[in-house]
């Protein structure tokens, strides 16, 4: 559990639930960490525009950007 609450959904901006709709797309379920960023919908545009360049990177093995990916989130404990 975070300890900031995600934004709730009759306050988010239309951003926000665009962000929501996408991720749920993608992933099957809404992520904690969508509705957090939420409350700063800058903050949310640039983590969205950081992993959609690093998801369409080319100049690095997709093996490679997957094994990176877990090191990170090994290293600073995410559950994902």
């Amino acid at each position: 559990m975070a300890r900031i609450q995600a934004v709730s959904p009759d306050r988010a901006s239309w951003f926000v639930r665009l962000a929501g709709w996408f991720t749920r797309r993608r992933l099957g379920k809404s992520l904690e960490p969508v509705g957090i960023m939420g409350h700063n919908t800058a903050v949310l545009a640039a983590a969205a525009a950081y992993e959609l360049a690093s998801e369409r990177a080319r100049r690095i093995e997709p093996r490679l950007k997957v094994l990176a990916g877990l090191k990170a989130a090994m290293l600073i404990g995410c559950p994902f």
